[in-house]
């Protein structure tokens, strides 16, 4: 009976198991294809090629200077060539005495990203990120690793002699047949030894299959002692119906801990492209530092040689020793200038060598970074309706935020699963086999079929009210809900960010004609106002009054020129990239 009731429940257990395991082999190997080689979105490039990005051809700044020269009317002076006498300048000094200390080094922008790169810290810092992300990725990937387990016990029992149960016998001896018996358990000594070794196989349908052998030897010492060995080959297999059931469910964590991963690159990546605009930021305010740094020696040295040849001019008498004071008052405010100039120098030196981390331009250090790279001045009328569209697809915030809505799909996914009843199927079968001598004779037969056991389950289980699953299903969907509006917010604010550094850029490459136009100006009268006080009809107050003009002329062309360059930055920062600067063309 046992055997023809084991036979056919043997061939149906063994095409469920077989059933079971291809399928999670084949989910397995499809699933970890789709891991390792995602195709749902792509991380954009690092480069802009602003040319593309415009309505027409960018233009110069001498064909800009031009245009703006006609459209308000504007003459067009000649630019003045200053050429400073050195020994004119010998008796005061000249303003290379306040100059920075070090040796100089030479940087293109190219060279600075390549150390920011190698040595800056917040990117450092950020490079963990992936790594981490990654070995959760493969936590959860490993969900599914097979288990190895095994077990040994050994336990002694001294029983006394106890009194036991009244029994009936049922004998065919009529004289036994009926007789009532009472069965007393003898004093005895059992000594037990039990273990058991098998694999447990999780499934990617949410079951667990089962292969083992339990053994146990059973000795009892006595009047009628005995020594038994037993064993068994076991299988079970236990398979979630409703709750946990389904491969989708369980690689549930899987496709989340990827898409994390893969919003992690793109954070890592968002936070690159910050620090890297960051420094060329700073590489152009270190620009800038040196430039106005030039303009005030320049400004201090006219002034000294203004001085000298009052001083001649008053020796002689040929003006009033009042007009020597006036000179000196504007080499006393020529000074103050060079010298706050020279702090801001090395206040922007500090910052890029903060940024670069590099040893060889330590901040203790007396190496002087100079900036070799000449600053973009070409215009572009920007379409921003193009730019829009590359910012849809290129902005990493953007794309972290799609990510985890992606996430957010599959979290629901999985807590619609568990507000299912818990509905599970259990089956397992065992082969047995005993002996009498020694444990290997009870593993003579394992597979005889004369002994054997088996059970077919159902367990159900559901809370109650099922509240804690319920509120955990509805804050993700809230979730979800506040990331899709985040989404809105951030599209929005990606749009007005581009409009607003498009006019920045128009109004910086605006302030650039127009300094240029000042300085311009403002050389020709210096010059007019010099010669008129060579022949007494102004004072050196007017006069330097107009080299201040200059001055100040010079550095707001130069301050509009890194301004611009900071624009064209933020632009390609707006869509997602960065500004090429050698690696990318930037259109002609």
């Amino acid at each position: 009976m046992s055997n023809s009731v084991y036979k056919p429940c043997w061939r149906w257990v063994a095409c469920l198991l077989l059933q079971a395991i291809y399928a999670s082999q084949v989910s397995a190997e499809t699933g970890s294809a789709r891991l390792d080689h995602p195709a749902a979105v792509g991380l954009p490039g690092d480069g802009i090629d602003l040319g593309t990005m415009g309505r027409g051809n960018a233009t110069t700044l001498d064909e800009g200077f031009a245009a703006s020269q006609q459209k308000y009317k504007l003459s067009s002076p000649r630019k003045l060539q200053i050429n400073l006498n050195k020994a004119a300048l010998a008796e005061n000094g000249s303003g290379d005495d306040v100059l920075p200390a070090g040796e100089q080094h030479g940087l293109t922008i190219a060279d600075v990203r390549a150390r920011a790169l190698q040595n800056n810290l917040s990117l450092k810092v950020v490079q963990f990120d992936p790594a981490i992300a990654e070995s959760a990725l493969r936590a959860e990937r490993a969900k599914f690793d097979n288990i190895i387990y095994a077990s040994l016990r050994r336990s002694r029992e001294n029983l006394p002699l106890t009194s036991g149960d009244i029994v009936e016998l049922k004998s065919e001896d009529a004289q036994l047949d009926g007789q009532l018996v009472k069965l007393n358990k003898a004093e005895q000594q059992i000594d037990y030894l039990d273990g058991e070794a098998g694999v447990a196989i999780p499934l990617r349908t949410g079951g667990v299959v089962r292969l083992s052998t339990p053994f146990e030897r059973k000795l009892t010492t006595g009047a009628l002692g005995t020594d038994e060995y037993r064993r068994a080959t076991r299988f079970s297999i236990s398979q979630p119906l409703l709750r946990d059931a389904g491969v989708r469910v369980n690689e549930a964590s899987i496709r989340i801990a990827e898409l994390d991963q893969r919003a992690v690159d793109a954070q890592t990546r968002l936070q690159s492209i910050r620090v890297v605009s960051l420094i060329d930021k700073a590489y152009w305010d270190l620009y800038a530092a040196w430039a106005e740094l030039e303009v005030r020696r320049q400004q201090y040295d006219l002034a000294a040689r203004n001085l000298n040849m009052v001083r001649r001019m008053v020796e002689e008498g040929l003006v009033a020793s009042i007009e020597a004071s006036r000179a000196e008052i504007g080499v006393s405010d020529r000074v103050e200038a060079l010298i706050v100039a020279k702090t801001r120098l090395q206040l922007s030196q500090r910052q890029l060598q903060f940024l670069l981390n590099d040893p060889q331009y330590a901040m203790e250090g007396d190496a002087l970074i100079r900036p070799q790279s000449e600053p973009v001045l070409l215009h572009y009328e920007f379409d921003k309706d193009r730019l829009v569209e590359s910012a849809m697809q290129g902005r990493l915030e953007l794309l972290e935020l799609e990510l985890k809505l992606a996430a957010d799909i599959n979290k629901i996914e999985y807590l619609q699963n568990q507000t299912l009843p818990l509905f599970t199927l259990d089956y397992s079968y065992g082969a047995l086999s005993a002996g009498s001598s020694s444990l290997s004779r009870a593993y003579d037969s394992p597979f005889d079929n004369r002994f054997n056991e088996w059970s077919v389950g159902l367990r159900f289980e559901l809370p109650m009210t099922n509240e804690a699953r319920r509120n955990q299903l509805q804050q993700a969907v809230q979730q979800r809900m506040q990331r899709l509006a985040t989404k809105e917010l951030q599209t929005l604010t990606v749009k007005r960010e581009i409009h607003d550094v498009v006019d920045q850029a128009e109004q910086h490459w605006q302030r650039i004609i127009a300094a240029r136009q000042q300085v311009m100006l403002a050389s020709v009268n210096y010059d007019a106002e010099l010669k008129q006080f060579n022949e007494g009809l102004r004072n050196m107050t007017e006069v330097l009054e107009m080299l201040s003009r200059l001055g100040e002329s010079q550095v707001k062309e130069i301050r509009a020129i890194v301004d611009y360059q900071a624009a064209l930055i933020d632009i390609a920062y707006t869509t997602g990239t960065l500004l090429g600067y050698g690696q990318v063309e930037l259109g002609s």
